[in-house]
């Protein structure tokens, strides 16, 4: 009997455990506190469709808020459309908030537009923000060359608002200051001098602007202002210069090829001589075998190599003597 009473002693303890334990894990399943409060800001969401939203693994809170946020701001969105956008990878706040700026700006602008810009990886809010409060974009230094040779360098600042329209698929600020940059380039190149840019800068960016190069981006190109110009190197010159050095080595490569030519073919002709001279000599090596064979066969008397001797011995003469005569004319 002890124990029975025990037992019914802490039966209503054990009871009122239980029920605190279920209620913990039903209030933790099912966010009522969630429910309560957009009851309260007048959005009509049931108890079930939290749960399912739990069941989903979609976290309600990312979905609710944004929802009452929208109700208070009298955008026009559901449940589903929200839901749906979370479970794609979508951020749900970010896209109400665009909403929402759109509408007090009066810009149009869809659930499934923003939904998908969001999606596309672009910032919706701040695409909705640029259309508002148009964006100041400064390029770098462009450099250009003027047909006098002349080097002129640019500085430009464009000022862009978002085009909604064009934001998914469109070209980034990348693309539109590549483009700003080549029509930079082309006008400085189409002036006959580079004077002509530093006393009419506006003509560049008239002209820039006049060729629609925000076709294809996501922005709308509403002015281009020269912010700076200078003065660069004279390219001109420079090149000219270049030219002159390069005809120069051509020129000293011509003139190392000719003086290489004349070099062979004074060593071929002295090639030529001494073959020629070994050849005298080797003649001449002949003659006292042939006086030899002569004498020897009869066809030379002695007489006749006597006379042979005579008619050298003159030449040397003769040859000693018109020396001598030229000895004394050079020191003359």
């Amino acid at each position: 009997m002890n124990e029975f009473n025990t037992v019914q002693h802490f039966f209503p303890i054990i009871a009122i455990g239980i029920i605190i334990i279920a209620l913990v894990v039903l209030l933790t399943f099912v966010p009522v506190a969630l429910w309560i409060s957009a009851l309260a800001a007048g959005v009509k969401v049931s108890i079930f469709t939290l749960v399912g939203m739990r069941l989903r693994r979609v976290v309600p809170n990312r979905v609710i808020n944004p929802l009452i946020k929208a109700h208070k701001a009298g955008v026009d969105v559901n449940t589903n459309q929200l839901e749906s956008h979370y479970l794609a990878g979508g951020n749900v706040d970010r896209v109400v908030n665009a909403l929402i700026a759109a509408q007090r700006a009066n810009i149009e602008l869809s659930f499934e537009r923003a939904a998908a810009i969001d999606l596309a990886g672009r910032d919706v809010l701040q695409a909705v923000q640029m259309s508002v409060n148009p964006k100041v974009i400064e390029t770098p230094f462009i450099a250009g060359i003027a047909m006098d040779g002349i080097e002129v360098k640019a500085k430009a600042r464009i000022t862009v608002r978002a085009n909604i329209d064009r934001l998914v698929g469109g070209a980034g600020e990348e693309t539109v200051i590549a483009r700003v940059g080549e029509g930079v380039v082309s006008t400085i190149g189409s002036s006959k001098s580079h004077k002509q840019v530093l006393e009419n800068p506006d003509s560049i960016s008239h002209n820039v602007l006049n060729r629609g190069l925000d076709a294809g981006t996501a922005f709308e190109i509403l002015s281009i202002d020269i912010a700076d110009v200078d003065i660069g190197k004279n390219i001109g010159a420079i090149l000219q210069t270049d030219q002159a050095e390069a005809d120069k080595n051509i020129a000293q490569a011509k003139a190392e090829e000719r003086r290489a030519m004349a070099v062979a073919e004074e060593q071929e002709m002295v090639a030529r001589v001494q073959e020629m001279r070994a050849k005298v000599v080797e003649a001449e090596a002949d003659v006292p075998r042939a006086l030899a064979e002569a004498l020897r066969s009869g066809h030379m008397g002695v007489m006749d190599y006597m006379n042979y001797r005579n008619i050298g011995a003159d030449t040397e003469m003769r040859d000693s003597i018109g020396k001598m005569s030229e000895e004394d004319t050079d020191e003359e």
